[in-house]
């Protein structure tokens, strides 16, 4: 008699992780502002399984300056993490608190 087994029994269980609309006007009025002082010139969204991120980048083909990463804690509600290439650079419970992070940082001034 053969036994079938589900393969996704056996496989850890993790949900999609996205930016909700309320989370995507933050960081894109953040984006905005940036890009409008000449400091930022492109961003990219990546959503997958276990966690969302959003980059903004200097300049198109660079790596990314700044990534603000949704993923869920290890208590079960989400987490934000903001990093400059591998340096994590703060991590809050909740957007607008790691947001605040940037206010932290010195602004580039455009050379233009």
């Amino acid at each position: 008699m053969t036994h079938l087994l589900s393969l996704s029994d056996y496989r850890r269980r993790r949900r999609r992780v996205y930016f909700d609309r309320s989370e995507l006007t933050l960081l894109l009025a953040l984006y905005s502002e940036r890009v409008a002082r000449g400091e930022w010139r492109d961003y990219a969204i990546d959503h997958g399984v276990g966690a969302a991120v959003f980059s903004v980048f200097r300049h198109t083909l660079d790596r990314p300056v700044f990534t603000v990463a949704k993923a869920p804690g290890r208590g079960g509600p989400m987490e934000y993490t903001l990093l400059s290439g591998r340096e994590r650079l703060g991590c809050c419970g909740s957007l607008p608190d790691l947001l605040a992070l940037f206010d932290r940082y010195p602004h580039a001034v455009p050379t233009d």
